[in-house]
């Protein structure tokens, strides 16, 4: 974000989910690479507690693309580091692999968004693009799983648009790209464009809806070990996993 322009209550919220996210994945970690004992990881708990996270992140994500100078660069940027956390992973971690991870999405809608802001604001009431963004999200929520929610009943798609995957899921990698999971494809962090771009849609729309309010002292609070964790929030993530993993192994 623009110096001029910082919402420092932004920077102290990423920074607060920054340390929600270590703890989930060192947790993560313990379980599934040292094999510890955690019946609660893995129940509906864990389930919202990583939805907290990746929900916030993608909401402020989308929200400050208004305060990107270049986004369609940042979004390039966020999109290389995703290929990266990717081949680490086959390369380290091949039992976990990360393919369509979280930063290859939030790269690819920085991208796609960046390319269209300019128009999108002139064209549609940002209420009505916050709410048009949340139906869309909540319809295509369970898209991965072969349907779109009507609210009233299930839609299911085409079976064609699943594929047979290949013996390791990954062809037509780019229908699971999209959201439509191929059988067999596995990821261990895996968000694809629908539905989560409808949630960084919505992020985007609700800066609009609160501009006005930006003077409000609750937008300019800031915690200092947050907010600083939150302005690299990207270089954490980069290297957050990479240390836990050397802590873990001497646990182990």
């Amino acid at each position: 974000m623009l110096a001029k322009n910082r919402l420092e209550i932004i920077d102290t919220i990423r920074g607060l989910t920054m340390i929600s996210m270590i703890l989930y994945h060192f947790c993560w970690d313990l379980k599934y690479i040292n094999g510890m004992d955690m019946p609660w990881y893995g129940t509906f708990g864990s389930y919202l507690w990583q939805q907290s996270i990746c929900w916030t992140f993608i909401t402020i994500s989308g929200f400050c693309m208004h305060f990107a100078r270049k986004p369609v660069r940042n979004g390039i940027i966020v999109f290389l580091c995703g290929i990266i956390i990717t081949c680490v992973t086959e390369i380290f971690l091949p039992e976990a692999p990360v393919y369509f991870g979280v930063l290859t999405m939030l790269g690819s809608c920085m991208i796609l968004i960046g390319l269209a802001m300019k128009m999108i604001p002139a064209k549609i009431d940002p209420f009505w693009g916050l709410f048009v963004s949340i139906i869309l999200f909540a319809m295509t929520k369970s898209i991965n799983s072969g349907f779109i929610n009507l609210f009233i009943k299930k839609l299911y798609l085409p079976q064609i648009l699943f594929g047979q995957g290949g013996t390791d899921g990954l062809q037509n990698s780019f229908l699971t790209y999209l959201g439509f999971m191929q059988k067999g494809f596995y990821s261990s962090d895996y968000f694809s464009l629908m539905p989560w771009i409808f949630l960084f849609l919505a992020g985007y729309f609700l800066h609009d809806v609160l501009k006005s309010r930006f003077d409000s002292k609750i937008f300019h609070a800031d915690i200092k070990p947050l907010s600083f964790l939150g302005r690299y929030s990207l270089l954490v993530y980069m290297l957050h996993q990479p240390v836990l993993y050397a802590v873990t192994m001497i646990i182990r």
